[in-house]
């Protein structure tokens, strides 16, 4: 089996191929518990407080900078030496961190944190992988720069076996970015696009999503186009979000599936039904395949066999080239010779970005071909030319707020939910059934708060200066919340203080 979470429905254990410590006993399988069996997929497991990620990660790096201290020979000097830039700063900031207040945010002991650090020490090659959990926050990268701080004490960045590694959540989110899908495109990239295509491209700035919001809020922004995506419902705020989508001029969405954003009609508001990646997509040469990036900077064609929904169904190029050519009828670019055959889409991108040689050659390889990622190599590009350590200042990441009826919510995804689209009411992974509306809670809170399970309660926002209210759901107890008495879960991947009301 190489999917834990199969294993754990099946009782099937992991079979380690390279002997990796990888081990986990799943917590929640009735007839487990009854018949004191388990499910052994990984070594060890440390629960970390909500928003205590940054906490705990500096608690890492503390204890392995002490066994350094202790033992020698844990970090890689030479490589520090070489490579980077900032150590002595990020190391004062180490030692000048207390270990209490580190161990009361991140919900760990420093023995437990001491013993991350001495596996982690005793690794020839370390990789790192996160979730969105760490990155979906005001702190992400901040948390992300951790990460890499981690990795650089000893060297695990540019050898084989070691790195950092985003589990992202999104098919394709890292080959947006590198075809320069940004907000703030490089004047490198807008130089090289103006010389293939014989355009010129804006060279201000624009929105990222959170700022996109603010200026539909403001009233600045009068037009929205989504090429995919649930825009309104991912936003954390949608007593604002949601009004701001009805209060533009134009909304425009392309999609595989309807999803609430597009209830949230504009003055006028188009949805454009587009193929999915597994249905077929015939164009005038033929067959027709788009191409991915992973998170592991691997590029290869993605073709889809499936029987369109309709035959009326565009592609996603084909409604982007079509809209372009009927907005831009005096265009440089012959969009309609482009979606004939998307090899001519993906010779313009060879010739303007970097790193994409021989691109329609190289895709036709089985499994594709890998991008160049300068760190793998130890080319730092920064103005220093060496990978720049960090210093996180403090150990919260989120603001405090104390209170009796103040608690940390944490949002997560369910089953049979990917990102913001639900495809069913029911979570079997927790036992719920016909509804997503739920809080869990330890008993001991609920009882503190003076509620029962299947109670309705309001969530409002704790923060100081802040009114937002997160809905109304219903409550159901835990008793033991993995691990922690003041923790309250729901839905996404965010995670903020909160307080209750009956």
């Amino acid at each position: 089996m190489s999917y834990p979470a199969a294993a754990c429905r099946l009782s099937f254990s992991i079979r380690c191929v390279n002997g990796a410590l990888e081990r986990f006993a799943d917590p929640q399988n009735v007839m487990e518990m009854a018949t004191r069996r388990s499910t052994p997929i990984a070594s060890t497991y440390y629960q970390v407080r909500a928003g205590g990620d940054a906490a705990a990660l500096k608690g890492i790096a503390k204890a392995l900078l002490q066994l350094e201290e202790e033992q020698g020979n844990v970090l890689d000097h030479a490589f520090i030496a070489q490579h980077t830039q900032g150590f002595t700063a990020f190391a004062d900031d180490l030692h000048a961190t207390r270990w209490q207040d580190i161990e009361q945010e991140s919900g760990l002991t420093r023995e437990s944190l001491t013993q991350v650090a001495a596996a982690y020490a005793k690794s020839r090659a370390t990789i790192v992988t996160y979730g969105m959990g760490i990155t979906q926050h005001n702190k992400g990268t901040s948390n992300v720069r951790l990460i890499a701080d981690l990795l650089l004490m000893r060297g695990n960045i540019g050898k084989p076996g070691a790195g950092i590694c985003p589990l992202r959540g999104h098919s394709n989110v890292q080959g947006n970015r590198t075809v320069g899908i940004s907000e703030k495109p490089s004047a490198a990239f807008l130089d090289s696009l103006q010389r293939v295509m014989g355009i010129t491209p804006p060279r201000h700035h624009g929105h990222d999503a959170v700022k996109a919001l603010e200026a539909m809020i403001a009233g600045d922004a009068k037009a929205l186009i989504c090429l995919g995506g649930n825009f309104a419902v991912a936003m954390p705020d949608h007593e604002r979000a949601f009004p701001a989508m009805r209060g533009l001029e134009l909304s425009v969405h392309v999609g595989t599936k309807l999803n609430r954003s597009h209830l949230l009609t504009a003055k006028e508001t188009f949805i454009l039904p587009c193929l999915g990646r597994t249905e077929l997509d015939l164009q005038a040469s033929g067959r027709q395949s788009i191409t991915v990036e992973d998170s592991m900077s691997m590029v290869h064609a993605s073709s889809g066999k499936l029987k369109p929904a309709s035959p009326m169904l565009r592609s996603e190029p084909a409604i982007v080239a079509g809209l372009a050519k009927a907005t831009l009828p005096a265009s440089k670019v012959d969009w309609q010779y482009l979606v004939e055959d998307y090899d001519r889409i993906r010779d313009l991108i060879e010739q303007t970005i970097p790193g994409f040689e021989n691109y329609n050659q190289r895709i036709r390889h089985p499994g594709g071909f890998r991008m160049p990622l300068p760190p793998t190599e130890r080319i730092w590009p920064t103005a220093t030319g060496k990978a720049m350590f960090s210093v996180f200042k403090g150990v919260h990441e989120n603001v405090v707020v104390e209170g009796e009826d103040v608690m940390r919510l944490v949002t997560l995804r369910s089953h049979d939910q990917y990102n913001t689209t639900i495809y069913a009411m029911d979570d079997r992974y927790r036992g719920v059934f016909g509804r997503r509306d739920v809080l869990f809670m330890n008993e001991q809170d609920m009882a503190a708060q003076g509620l029962e399970h299947g109670d309705r309660v309001d969530i409002h926002t704790a923060l100081p200066g802040k009114r937002a209210d997160a809905g109304r759901y219903h409550g159901g107890g835990l008793r033991h919340c993995a691990g922690h008495r003041r923790r309250l879960l729901s839905g996404s991947q965010r995670a903020g203080a909160a307080e209750l009301s009956g």
